[in-house]
């Protein structure tokens, strides 16, 4: 049986689905998206998003965490999931975390920055474009450029929110780097949920100019951890809850708690509300943007994921500490 997964090399939910396929070895056909395969595509998507996963029965799946959540359920072999349901559930935070917040990270850096604006679009429109010729691709590059900046918005990204974004990036790689300084991948020897949402913001920015200058200089274990992450492999087994969590609870307490969950409450609350846009205060700085809805429904499934796991030992007493469980049991 063969996969086709179509997406893009410059799509980190793309990238990650990949990653989960190669770790699983599901036999699988990576299609780049291009005006070539259009039609292919939209026979199957019902958005026009990628990644979609086409099966070998002609179904497609979209959207990248229940695309791993479907076959890590029907291929268990080898998992992605701890058996500690305290610690799958903070893999599942933290590959929320890293799909949702990551990915302003990442956007930031790619739409902000010139030369990150002209490589990206430089390379979607040869994605697009390279078989019409240079001037084709010179026009695609200009107006996906100037689109794509368009949308920063949408991340919250701007002159406001630039200090803060840059911020969490500089912390949040540095608190990796010294939770990697001891083990291949986020939860032990095995990749986890965590891993790839994570990993799909993060080795995009590493492609990207600005950004992977800063991963190079400051973050080798991080960018060992990229390589490794392309095609991983199961290198020993997940840790325990209590030997992780000396050099993951900063990331807990400091990005997920303190940043990531106020933003994504905050978010689902204007959007409940019916509001245009919502501020609020996150590490002392004033953040302001236009809610997004599918923000709020991923909230509402990381609650529905807690409530399932609350009762597992160890988990109320981290989530308390780190400051998470406030936004989780609201």
């Amino acid at each position: 049986m063969t996969y086709r997964i179509y997406g893009s090399e410059l799509s980190p939910y793309s990238v990650k689905v990949r990653s989960f396929f190669r770790y699983k070895k599901l036999d699988h056909e990576w299609i780049p998206r291009s005006p070539a395969v259009q039609a292919e595509f939209q026979k199957y998507a019902k958005l026009p998003l990628v990644p979609l996963v086409v099966t070998p029965e002609g179904e497609g799946i979209q959207d990248s965490t229940p695309i791993l959540e479907r076959f890590e359920a029907s291929q268990p072999d080898p998992s992605v999931t701890p058996a500690d349901p305290a610690l799958a559930f903070v893999s599942a935070l933290l590959e929320e975390y890293g799909d949702e917040w990551g990915n302003k990270w990442m956007f930031h850096y790619r739409w902000r920055y010139q030369p990150d604006v002209w490589s990206t679009a430089e390379r979607i429109a040869q994605q697009m474009m390279g078989a019409q010729g240079t001037l084709a691709v010179a026009q695609a590059r200009a107006a996906i450029a100037n689109r794509m900046m368009g949308r920063l918005g949408f991340v919250g990204s701007n002159e406001k929110t630039q200090p803060l974004i840059e911020a969490s990036f500089a912390r949040a790689l540095s608190l990796i780097e010294a939770h990697l300084a001891s083990r291949p991948y986020l939860l032990g020897g095995r990749p986890a949920m965590a891993d790839f949402g994570l990993w799909g913001q993060l080795y995009e920015a590493g492609t990207d100019p600005t950004p992977g200058a800063i991963m190079r200089a400051s973050a080798p274990k991080v960018l060992a951890w990229l390589q490794r992450m392309l095609s991983p492999r199961a290198e020993g087994d997940f840790e325990a809850l209590a030997t992780l969590a000396p050099t993951l609870m900063p990331l807990l307490r400091e990005e997920v708690g303190a940043l990531f969950l106020p933003w994504s409450a905050a978010n689902a609350g204007a959007i409940a509300a019916g509001e245009k846009s919502f501020t609020l205060s996150l590490a002392g700085a004033e953040w302001t943007q236009e809610p997004q809805k599918y923000h709020a429904r991923s909230l509402a499934e990381i609650r529905r994921k807690y409530e399932a796991a609350k009762a597992a030992a160890g988990l109320e007493p981290l989530l308390a500490e780190s400051g998470c469980l406030k936004v989780l049991a609201g």
